[in-house]
């Protein structure tokens, strides 16, 4: 096979190959096999027309597509492999000669993977990152469980505060009528929450309970329902109960009340310190490989990113987020309903990261290669075998939905990321 790749354009392409008569009679055997037991010829039992008849009645030409649909595939990936290009979009497949006798010649207008040209991407120097918990941090740890473990007392008699809770009735009207959703009762509100319209919290303060109170405010521009944005509006409030917070003494008996696996309130300082310390050495380590990731990113050029590997990223991110969403029980034509949007506008979302991404993975792929990153035998059947317990997958399986490339490719890339963020210094 010959097979010549001319550039069209910075990714683009058109790729030239032959495809030898041997394979081309072989094509036309199996594309005669496949329609013969279909014809009914006079003279012969259905199905038993000679290929020397069938070619006199119909001539050799008929069997010419079912022909070339057979043997395309494989001549274009070795066509592939000979011009050494990595496409990345689906070939549009162009005729230019197939005369009898001759060998076949195809043109296939492609989208290759672009060049990437590395910039610096080991011993990069990133931001040094705060792994330090102090006295602070440990104290706002037990503040935040002190809340949740608070109790809410009536005040008799007493003036709603900020950090209060109010149960209300309430009611809104707009130019003296009342409008949708705009009426609840019994409602529990915590004052300063920031839960409700602004202002609407801040006239609450100071009410006493059995209080009636007219509350005004004015809905933002921007309000979700569009025909109160903007507009101002009258509630009318009745203070049922003002409630305060009552916090439990921080003491061992707190201690075990929310931790049964200590004795003492130093041994929950103790544990909280031990946990704050693990999360932030990992926030840490995350935030120096992601920094070491961008910068290699950024150090690497590529003169255009094919639009089909957008394209195709942002449908990726789009299936898994809708995907997501099916398994929370909402369908996408529900959750574009919800939210008032459509699926372009979904597109336009996930847009602005996709070329990044594909950037990324562009980069990290080129390192790997530049690296001559490989992975053993050895290290695709550990992958394998943490897929199968990850997923609680038989090993069978794994391999039936993974072809080794696959799980090379994947394996390549981790050590590639290892390379970049194991080499990076904080300063």
């Amino acid at each position: 096979m010959t097979a010549k790749w001319e550039k069209t354009g910075t990714n683009d392409g058109v790729l030239t190959f032959s495809i030898p008569q041997v394979e081309v009679q072989k094509g036309l055997t199996q594309a005669f096999n496949k329609v013969k037991g279909n014809l009914n010829v006079p003279g012969f039992r259905k199905g038993k027309v000679s290929r020397q008849v069938f070619n006199k009645m119909y001539g050799e030409a008929a069997l010419y597509e079912d022909a070339l649909n057979a043997v395309l595939p494989e001549a274009y990936e070795a066509a592939v492999k000979e011009a050494g290009i990595e496409p990345v979009s689906q070939p549009q497949i162009d005729v230019e000669s197939m005369e009898a006798g001759e060998d076949w010649v195809i043109k296939a207008e492609v989208t290759v993977k672009p060049e990437v040209k590395l910039g610096q991407y080991k011993d990069l120097e990133v931001s040094k990152q705060d792994r330090e918990v102090t006295d602070a941090d440990v104290d706002a740890r037990l503040e935040r469980e002190q809340q949740s473990q608070a109790e809410l007392v009536i005040k008799e008699d007493a003036a709603a505060e900020n950090g209060d809770t109010v149960v209300i009735d309430f009611e809104g009207f707009v130019d003296g009528v009342a409008f949708e959703g705009g009426k609840g009762e019994n409602y529990s509100l915590e004052l300063g929450s920031g839960s409700f319209i602004p202002g609407f919290e801040d006239q609450l303060v100071g009410q006493k309970a059995d209080s009636n109170v007219d509350v005004t405010v004015t809905f933002p521009e921007d309000y979700q329902a569009e025909d109160l944005a903007g507009k101002e509006a009258v509630f009318k409030v009745v203070v049922h109960e003002v409630k305060a917070k009552e916090l439990p003494e921080l003491d061992d008996e707190f201690a075990k009340d929310v931790d049964d696996t200590v004795e003492t309130l130093d041994e929950l300082k103790a544990k909280y310190r031990k946990e704050l310390e693990e999360t932030k050495e990992k926030a840490a380590e995350d935030a120096k490989d992601e920094e070491a990731i961008k910068k290699a990113v950024a150090n690497a050029e590529i003169v255009e990113l094919p639009h089909v590997m957008v394209h195709d990223e942002v449908h990726r991110s789009m299936d898994e987020f809708l995907n997501n969403m099916q398994r929370q029980g909402i369908s996408p034509e529900m959750y574009y309903q919800l939210t008032g949007s459509t699926e372009e506008d979904l597109h336009t979302q996930f847009e602005g990261e996709a070329g990044e991404r594909v950037k990324t993975n562009l980069v990290i792929e080129a390192i790997a290669a530049a690296e001559k990153i490989d992975a053993s035998e050895e290290e695709i059947a550990n992958e394998i075998k943490e897929l199968s317990e990850a997923y609680n997958m038989p090993v069978e399986q794994i391999k039936r939905v993974l072809t080794e490339d696959m799980l090379k490719h994947d394996i390549a890339m981790k050590k590639a990321v290892e390379l970049i963020t194991g080499t990076a210094v904080e300063k």
